[in-house]
């Protein structure tokens, strides 16, 4: 029998919040007088050429040094000071570019009100409670991994079982959900039932919703 749901974070339980990019941009504009256009620009290519330069983050030192650098990046790319890189980034930084997949929140706390628990395995930085506070979900999950603080990645093996372990149950007893095929296929190599999701709707047999996890529970 499920006693626990497990998330992956990105593309699951929070998607992108694109109208944010451009309050940013506009915010840029505004207090430094860069064109919005080009602080969009920048924006991208930045975090392109950053994306997986955390994959070895360990601690929550680890994680504000790469920030810090990150900020210092942004501000040389946009002709600002160190000091204007360091202000943009803490006026927007990357959890605010993040909102709850819809029906997300209503979906934790049906699973709640069936006594589930709740966790949350994200390949992410050392530090994922922000992220889950910025969506508005924190409040609603038992356990929130990060692959970075465990040092093991999906979709190694190993993190699937630690997973569980954390939770409190075994293996067997949780229901995984990710957005990655290679993932599902890890939780189920462990023995955790997993489904697929893709909030697209584009993805043959996947999970268009996270309402249709209510019934795969009561399968």
């Amino acid at each position: 029998m499920i006693q626990a749901v497990l998330f992956d974070r990105d593309d699951t339980l929070s998607v992108m919040d694109a109208g944010k990019y451009p309050l940013a941009a506009a915010w840029a504009q505004r207090e430094y007088g860069v064109d919005e256009k080009k602080v969009l620009r920048v924006m991208q290519q930045h975090w392109q050429r950053a994306f997986g330069e955390w994959w070895d983050l360990r601690t929550l030192d680890d994680e504000r040094a790469f920030w810090a650098e990150y900020a210092r990046g942004l501000a040389a790319d946009l002709s600002l000071s160190e000091a204007q890189g360091e202000a943009f980034l803490t006026q927007f930084p990357y959890q605010v570019f993040m909102k709850a997949a819809p029906g997300a929140r209503e979906v934790l706390e049906a699973l709640r009100t069936r006594g589930l628990k709740i966790g949350v395995l994200s390949n992410t930085l050392p530090n994922i409670w922000p992220t889950l506070e910025a969506i508005g979900l924190a409040g609603l999950i038992d356990v929130a991994l990060s692959s970075c603080a465990l040092g093991i990645h999906k979709p190694e093996l190993e993190v699937f079982r630690l997973a569980a372990h954390e939770l409190g149950v075994a293996c067997d007893e949780v229901l995984f959900l990710d957005d990655k095929p290679e993932n599902v296929v890890a939780a189920r190599a462990v023995g955790m039932r997993a489904a697929l999701v893709d909030l697209s709707g584009e993805a043959a047999g996947a999970l268009a919703g996270l309402w249709e996890v209510i019934g795969l529970l009561d399968e």
